[in-house]
Parts: structure tokens; sequence; C-alpha cells
């Protein structure tokens, strides 16, 4: 069942702040002040233009936290897989992926490059690159024809500034489709890249109940511009993602967590859990010092660890209730096995900062060995 453009839009930006304030930032850059003052007062649709710059700048920043995903159904050339590492929009996707999953992927149809491009108005969209593994579905509209500050409409939550007086060019929140049905799904990002000008990345995440083949349809408005432009390209994906729900739990008595779906394909590893309970705390995390959230580690049978795409600080005192869904970069082939290694990170209680985070760390690790799971893969 689809959403209302108006409840589409507001749990956007909801879960756009939501992320930014649970993102990287330092507790103590202006970043982080920044985006706590905006989530400190509810984002009123006013005309006036710094509102209108606040809500750009918000959709800025989730694109430049959140990364940007590129997903494509069509044909794309071997040759095209080293290719797509060295694009910048595309290589935040690939990261971690070596060019022989890549290869797979693409053989596979989990990759493409439609190059298909709608022009209404001297405006043009073009379907750069796709991306569907049965986990997330991805795809990059590139803008030509108009020179923009930004791709992505800043007037999406303005209701009060008409058609008529918003510049030409703006790409609105697209819609999706699977074989003419509004695709469902429990969460996604919408917006400009932060790597590359004139794009806007779409990616679709959790809930995604979609068949191996469809035809998917992309309908995008541009301010200023009547006709919608609308692209229609075929998915047909031979592999899926191999889904493993081992409903496998493990418990020190006080907290416990259960495994409830692993994703495994070529580009991605999707980690589903359920966590319970007060968190461990190490000797060392106690006084002014305490134990975060659990983060967790995957490695496979021969002890390769697979990284989240995306490492979330939650700067604040541990809950003792989480529901973990999170993409992982994806293992070199199908492992036999993979064992969950849960840790720890430490944090000053006086502004919840990370102890040893930096540049080339997230922080310094507790793993927590009585808790480590080992789960059989079955493709």
């Amino acid at each position: 069942m689809g959403h209302s453009p108006e409840q589409t839009e507001f749990a956007e930006m909801n879960a756009i702040e939501q992320m930014i304030r649970e993102s990287s930032l330092p507790k103590k850059s202006m970043s982080y002040q920044i985006m706590n003052t905006i989530g400190a007062s509810e984002l009123k649709r006013t005309s006036s233009k710094p509102n209108l710059m606040k809500r750009t700048a918000v959709v800025a920043a989730a694109a430049a936290i959140l990364g940007a995903g590129v997903v494509g159904t069509g044909f794309v050339s071997p040759a095209m897989a080293s290719t797509l590492k060295q694009i910048p929009i595309v290589g935040i996707l690939f990261e971690g992926t070596s060019n022989e999953a890549l290869d797979t992927a693409i053989k596979q149809g989990i990759v493409t490059e439609p190059n298909l491009s709608v022009t209404h108005e001297g405006i043009t969209l073009k379907v750069a690159n796709l991306l569907y593994d049965g986990t997330r579905l991805s795809f990059v509209l590139e803008r030509e024809g108009v020179d923009l500050p930004n791709t992505g409409s800043p007037y999406l939550f303005e209701k009060d500034v008409e058609e008529k007086d918003q510049l030409k060019g703006y790409i609105k929140m697209p819609t999706i489709l699977a074989n003419g049905q509004a695709i469902e799904y429990g969460g996604g990002s919408f917006g400009d890249s932060p790597r590359q000008k004139n794009a806007y990345v779409v990616e679709v995440t959790k809930g995604l109940n979609l068949p191996d083949q469809f035809e998917l349809t992309i309908q995008a408005n541009v301010t200023q511009v009547k006709e919608a432009f609308e692209f229609k390209i075929p998915v047909n994906v031979e592999n899926k993602s191999i889904v493993v729900k081992p409903e496998a739990s493990k418990s020190d008595g006080q907290f416990s967590y259960t495994v409830k779906q692993l994703d495994i394909s070529p580009v991605s590893t999707r980690f589903v859990l359920d966590s319970k309970g007060q968190v461990p705390q190490s000797p060392g995390q106690t006084g002014d010092y305490s134990a975060s959230m659990v983060y967790y580690e995957l490695v496979d049978d021969q002890g390769n660890v697979v990284n989240p795409s995306r490492f979330e600080y939650f700067n604040s005192e541990p809950k003792t209730e989480y529901q973990i869904d999170q993409l992982f970069s994806p293992f070199a082939g199908t492992p036999k096995t993979i064992t969950i290694k849960p840790f720890t990170l430490t944090v000053n209680k006086k502004d919840w900062s990370v102890v040893g985070q930096g540049k080339n760390s997230v922080g310094e690790k507790t793993y927590l060995k009585d808790l480590e799971l080992t789960i059989p893969v079955k493709p």
C-alpha cells in the first residue's frame, strides 16, 4: 500500500534528521551542533528564504552522510566493472567489492546501465545506473540543461511557495513503480549526490518484496516543467541475494540478541538483528566512562571481516532494546559460515564522545567474546 506524498515527505525528513543526528559526526563538531539545533525545533513550512536554505542544507547533509547508491538493470559489458568503480558516485556503492564480484553482479543482472534519457522543455534527465539485488533498489538520475546549485528540489517542504515562483529545473521526489504498482519499502534516501553535480540518487532499502523479473517505472517531476519524466526499465535478476533466516540467539544472562536474517549478494550483505537487555560493561567502562550500544562485526569462515557501509554512532546512553537492519560490504564469494562478533565502544558520559575515534578508527573496541555466534550459510 503506497503512502501519500505528504506522509512520505515528512517521514523522509524525519528519517533524514534522525540519521544525521545519529551519524558519525563528532559530538562537539559544528555540524553536530547545527543538526541538534535543527532538531530542537519543529521544521515549519514557510516561504522564507532562510528556511528554504535550511531544508536544502538538511538534504545535502543527509546525502553527504548517508552516501549514495546506484542501481541498474540493463546491459553492462564486463569491461565496465573496473570503470564503474572509478566513478565517484558508483564507487561509494561498490566500496569493498572486488572486480570479480562486480562482474558477477553484472552477469546476474544486479547491476546495469540503462542509459535512458528524456527531454522536456530543454531539461534532460538520464537514468545512468541501476542496481537491484533483492535487498536494495538504487538508481541515479543525471540532469542536463540547467545550472543550479542543487539537483533535488528545495521546495519539497515549502507548500506556500507556488510552482510559478520556483526556479526551473529542480527534481522533485520521484515515484517508483514495479509492474505499475507503487513499491513498498521500509526505508530509503532521496537527494543530491554528495560527489557529483547534477546527479540525484534514489536508494530504497528494507522491506522490499519484488520478483526477479519486473518492469520498473520511474516517474520524476521537475519544477517549472509541465510534463513528467517517465522511464520504463525491464529488471531481470538471475540470482538475487541468498537469504538466511536463522533465528539464532546468544545470551550472557543479561544481554541477548537474535539474528533474524542475513542477505548475501555480490554487492552487499544485509544484517537484521533484535537485541534486549543491559549492555555489558568492561572494567574500563566505569565511572566517567560507559559502554556504548552493542555493535557487530561479520566474519566469514576464512577470517575475512566485512564492515557496515555506514558506521552509526549513537551519542547517548545505550537503550535496552534495539532492532538493527543494516547494510554491510559484500563477502568475497558465498561463505560457508558467518560469525557474529559483538563489541562495544567506550564513551565519555560527560559528552558521550567516543574514546579513540579518529579518521582511521571508529573507536576503541571491546569485544564480547561470550556473545559470539557462528551461523552456517546454505546457498
